[in-house]
């Protein structure tokens, strides 16, 4: 690991030397626009992304998310393996043990991508087997890291209830996505979602756990720029440019563009 490049920066690596050549600045008082759910899912946990690892932001996710919706249960555990940092720290912040319910298939593909909710529900059957000894009789919160269409946790869901869980509690490390991505990530169209479809009025019910909680847009983007601010704030001195410069997008959540849309 070098150093990360910067947004709209031109790196020349050479034998001798790493050079740039050239940064597209933002607009004067514009704050950066990095994608927020690389943070939630796309990226890999040992990922650096603004000074800070992956891994240790999902767990401050986790955390949050025990702080906004703690419940009564007996063991935490995760839909693996994005969701796991987050699901390790809502248990150490809610003082519950961190078990494995689920023992997933690593020769099965990304199922929210996969083009029809059939094909969708096959792969979820075909990526989990159930680790029924850990949660036999016992009430467990289930951490994913983010619900798309809906139709992939249901599954895992009735695995669990079928296996012998006394109770599924459902908490979502990130906000509900709302909104379609124009910046290049392949999320669904708006009515694809399940945010805006009437049956998130009553997600838990739909999708059969016992509750369902996602964590807020503030806890999520706090969660992000936390180590962000704190690093900012001990060289305040230094680099007095960077202070309040700090932006994630946050289009798909809120439906607040970086930039203006043009059609």
């Amino acid at each position: 690991y070098y150093r990360e490049v910067l947004p709209g920066e031109i790196v020349k690596i050479s034998r001798h030397e790493v050079q740039t050549l050239d940064v597209v600045r933002r607009p004067e008082g514009d704050p950066s626009a990095f994608c927020i759910f690389e943070y939630v899912y796309f990226a890999r946990p040992d990922s650096i992304f603004e000074g800070q690892m992956v891994y240790s932001v999902r767990k401050r996710c986790g955390q949050q998310l025990a702080i906004e919706a703690p419940v009564e249960a007996d063991l935490v555990s995760t839909v693996p393996e994005s969701a796991t940092p987050a699901a390790l720290g809502y248990a150490q912040k809610c003082g519950l043990p961190y078990v494995e319910v689920l023992c997933k298939n690593r020769y099965v593909g990304r199922t929210f991508i996969q083009p029809n909710m059939r094909l969708r529900q096959l792969g979820v059957a075909k990526k989990f087997g159930v680790l029924s000894d850990n949660f036999k009789g016992k009430r467990v919160v289930i951490i994913d890291d983010s619900i798309v269409r809906g139709n992939t946790i249901s599954p895992i869901i009735k695995l669990l209830r079928e296996s012998g869980a006394k109770e599924v509690h459902i908490r979502v490390a990130s906000p509900p996505i709302r909104f379609p991505c124009y910046m290049g990530i392949n999320i669904p169209t708006k009515e694809e979602l399940i945010a805006n479809r009437p049956e998130f009025h009553d997600l838990a019910n739909y999708i059969g756990a016992d509750s369902v909680v996602y964590l807020s847009v503030e806890g999520l983007v706090s969660s992000v720029q936390e180590s962000i601010k704190a690093r900012q704030d001990n060289s305040l001195k230094t680099q007095k440019s960077l202070i309040g410069k700090i932006g994630h997008c946050t289009a798909c959540l809120t439906g607040d563009y970086p930039v203006e849309l043009e059609w």
